[in-house]
């Protein structure tokens, strides 16, 4: 393979895997998806590839799409909530970046994407986030323009009024995560009651394998009684680092050296938290090593 094609490929790198960590919801499939689709692109003849950067995204939505129909099948039996890889976003960019990448791969969006079908996901995501012309789409997905507007069109119901939007200054946000910190480490609530919505809820994902609750906690009553007195009696002694969990403010807690889980954050367009998720699947945590990811 020549250089070039080296170097075009990991320089469309950072999409597919923005792309793919969208559809599958887990950095670790994501990566698997791109290297698959590399593997294809080092054994294909380019010269016969009219547009190279189109049939990289066709290859790598296709593995996508196929990687997360068998996904959904053995989520069936997972022990608890689910919720997508947290990822450790870089934070060297402007305003106006870090907003766009913010709304559309933060947890909460994640999770709203659950409720599309494989192709569906992936045409919402292509047209809507990446700005992919309905031709293009309809290529990637092997379908004609008309279904893929089709579906694009069904995916915009489903997702509603929960679609990308603007993200809560980050003087608020880091307001939110002192006064979050100081709830569990305290059991004092009563700042952080006041930056919550009353119907907010409280996801947490271990997998089976730590303990986690098992379904989500709503309300603030409850919530503000889990954090200061629960969380608080078990986290007890925790180091936290505060961190970029998907484009937003986040934190790390650690018992010594082992990273015990990710907290991560969604609000509502007035800037009230609305929404918490932890991380405690340790095969999920394992990837939060404190290198930030370069993803678009």
């Amino acid at each position: 393979m020549e250089p070039t094609d080296i170097c075009f490929f990991e320089s469309r790198r950072p999409f597919l895997t923005g792309l793919a960590y969208r559809i599958l919801g887990s950095l670790a499939e994501a990566e698997d998806a791109v290297q698959d689709t590399y593997l294809k692109w080092q054994a294909g003849e380019h010269e016969a590839i009219a547009n190279p950067a189109a049939w990289l995204t066709a290859t790598c939505t296709r593995r996508c799409i196929d990687m997360l129909r068998s996904a959904r099948l053995s989520r069936v039996d997972y022990v608890g909530a689910w919720l997508p890889e947290p990822v450790h976003t870089m934070t060297e960019k402007n305003a106006e970046e870090v907003v766009e990448l913010s709304s559309t791969l933060s947890l909460a969006f994640m999770l709203v994407l659950e409720r599309l079908a494989p192709k569906e996901r992936a045409a919402y995501l292509l047209r809507e986030i990446f700005d992919q012309s309905y031709e293009d789409v309809a290529a990637a997905l092997n379908v004609t323009e008309a279904a893929c507007r089709k579906l694009v069109s069904r995916a915009r119901i489903r997702v509603g009024r929960e679609e990308p939007g603007a993200v809560v200054p980050k003087e608020r946000q880091d307001m939110l995560l002192t006064a979050f910190q100081a709830a569990i480490t305290t059991g004092r609530t009563g700042q952080l009651a006041t930056l919550m919505r009353e119907d907010i809820e409280l996801r947490a994902d271990g997998g089976g394998k730590v303990l986690a609750l098992l379904q989500p906690l709503s309300g603030k009553e409850d919530v503000l009684s889990f954090l200061g007195d629960t969380l608080k009696s078990s986290w007890a002694g925790y180091r936290w680092q505060h961190i970029d969990i998907n484009g937003t403010r986040g934190a790390l807690v650690f018992d010594g050296a082992l990273l015990a889980a990710s907290i991560s954050f969604a609000w509502d367009v007035q800037g009230r938290l609305c929404g918490i998720y932890i991380m405690r699947n340790p095969d999920k945590l394992a990837r939060l090593d404190g290198s930030e990811r370069t993803i678009q």
